[in-house]
């Protein structure tokens, strides 16, 4: 089986067990019907290095942009697509058609790999700021590597419903509400300071195209996905800069007395190149051995390993060089085991 053939339906698998039976129908049909005998084909059965969501993610890539076709109004995508249920023949002529027809769109929308901005995942970002701020009780600044259009930057906006205690702001922009198991974080609010992020492609959640950008890596039979996204769309006020996040992050590492700085990534480090990620760790480490008590620096990453369910939540603070092993969440923020020391 070549390999593109089996990260569509390892792909599919993933969906399946992710909730949306529509992305694994999608996954199956792609990975039986995708030839090599198209430029598009050409390039899709050619790609160089890993395909699977562990790498380049060109299934999800390849989703994305169909489903981006659709919400600009094709219509035979449009009649397909959820909440309709068609026949397997409707379904194939239509997804095989708009492969054909829109070939040079799709080309270009799968050459950034997929920018979610999955916001449940800031249910582990909120919990572990809370837990930060009860150990170190200074106001922190936060960096997101591969933040892309920053609206997790904006966790401290969001609430976390915990079998109804809820942490977070009395107004907030939208409510969380994941599967959680494991101890309460602190009830301690911290106060964010400054927020920053990076990206090769960051996107503006005030540009139409943008947006677009960010509905189309949503899954099309999730809709509550869309309203928790487009919830946090209103309300990001976040600045993501272009640039390699390892050329970016030095010059923000510089300490701030009485600061925490919190650096952190959700599902973005499998898209960084090796040599990046040697790159990004190495600068990390240099500046958690300047840390101080009053200028501590944390680095916190759901990221996934080799373990599974889910992603890992890990956590290394400095001064010290500490490893904190803080649980696990599902990909998409559906359920975290929380498992962070009291």
């Amino acid at each position: 089986m070549h390999p593109l053939t089996r990260a569509f339906h390892d792909q599919a698998a993933a969906c399946a067990d992710l909730g949306s039976p529509f992305m694994a129908r999608l996954c199956t049909h792609l990975a039986g019907t995708l030839r090599r005998d198209t430029p598009l084909g050409h390039r899709l059965f050619d790609w160089p290095g890993d395909l699977t969501p562990r790498g380049a993610s060109v299934p999800l890539r390849l989703c994305g942009a169909l489903h981006a076709l659709r919400l600009m109004g094709r219509a035979d995508l449009a009649a397909v697509y959820p909440p309709h249920t068609p026949a397997d023949a409707a379904f194939a002529a239509a997804i095989d058609a708009a492969l054909l027809s829109d070939a040079t769109f799709v080309d270009a929308f799968i050459d950034s790999p997929p920018q979610t901005n999955e916001v449940r995942r800031a249910a582990t970002l909120i919990a572990a700021a809370h837990w930060l701020y009860a150990r170190h009780r200074l106001p922190m600044r936060v960096c997101e590597l591969g933040a892309s259009a920053g609206l997790n930057l904006m966790f401290d906006r969001y609430a976390l419903d915990i079998g109804g205690t809820v942490l977070g702001p009395a107004d907030p922009a939208l409510v969380l509400a994941p599967d959680w198991t494991g101890d309460m974080p602190p009830d301690a609010a911290p106060p964010i300071a400054e927020r920053r992020g990076v990206d090769l492609n960051p996107l503006d959640p005030r540009d139409a195209d943008d947006v677009l950008r960010l509905r189309a890596y949503l899954w099309p039979d999730q809709p509550p996905r869309r309203a928790l996204t487009d919830a946090a769309i209103t309300a990001a006020t976040a600045p993501v800069d272009r640039a390699d996040a390892a050329a970016w992050l030095p010059a923000h590492l510089a300490p701030r007395p009485g600061h925490l700085h919190l650096i952190y990534t959700t599902i973005a480090w499998q898209y960084f190149p090796a040599d990046t990620q040697a790159s990004l760790t190495a600068a990390i480490a240099a500046a958690g051995a300047r840390a101080t008590p009053d200028t501590p620096l944390a680095l916190f990453r759901m990221e996934a390993d080799e373990t599974g369910p889910g992603a890992a939540l890990t956590l290394r603070l400095w001064p010290g060089g500490h490893d904190v092993t803080m649980g696990r969440a599902d990909f998409h923020g559906r359920w975290v085991r929380w498992t962070a020391p009291a």
